[in-house]
């Protein structure tokens, strides 16, 4: 069964915004991966329970990430990371929709192949397969001790054509994701992500990262 891993915002200010997280909810001391300057990006990663909330900002021209703050006209969703059992299953199913890769890695312990935005609709979805399931490379290392008791409960994107959309991601991640679709035609993408603590339900939004 796919489930939600992962959910990225971009942001202005990457600082500023880790400092809001942190505050707001409590979160634990974020990883910096390195390895997102190839993107022309630095990047905060947060750990609650054995799911992940990342904030991505761009520090270099002509960055996807700078692309979408524009269109956005500020700080926006960006990408939804579902683990999948099979990532070359879950690729094909993909090409035979017709959906790009922008994106494809794999190492020893995950494999992973990113779609684009227009051809899925409303975010960039990465297909992850961890090896073992358990783990999660992008938490950076020792990431079950900075991990925050809770974990990712869904996300709602936005985007035209929402009926369409939601049955694109459940085929392609091979079962139901736990994202909700409505109806938006100002600017499609991931509006809020739902969010369980130990002691409350979080649901952030875009505004509340500055």
């Amino acid at each position: 069964m796919p489930r939600l891993r992962q959910a990225v915002f971009a942001v202005s200010d990457l600082d500023r915004s880790v400092e809001a997280l942190r505050s707001r909810l409590g979160l634990g001391e974020p990883f910096a991966d390195p390895d997102v300057g190839y993107f022309g990006l630095r990047n905060a990663v947060f750990a609650i329970g054995d799911t992940f909330l990342e904030l991505v900002c761009p520090v270099a021209e002509d960055t996807a990430a700078g692309r979408q703050l524009d269109r956005q006209g500020g700080d926006c969703g960006y990408m939804a990371m579902l683990q999948v059992e099979d990532v070359a299953a879950a690729r094909e199913r993909a090409r035979e929709l017709g959906l790009r890769e922008v994106f494809e890695v794999e190492f020893d312990d995950i494999a992973e192949a990113h779609l684009h935005p227009a051809d899925i609709g409303g975010a960039i979805v990465s297909l992850s397969e961890p090896r073992p399931p358990s783990s999660w490379r992008w938490g950076g290392p020792d990431w079950h001790g900075r991990s925050t008791p809770g974990g990712l409960s869904g996300i709602t994107v936005g985007v035209p054509g929402a009926a369409a959309v939601a049955e694109r991601w459940r085929q392609v991640a091979g079962g139901p994701v736990p994202v909700s679709f409505t109806e938006d035609s100002s600017g499609p993408g991931i509006v809020a992500v739902e969010i369980d603590l130990a002691d409350r339900r979080v649901t952030l939004g875009p505004a509340d990262l500055a």
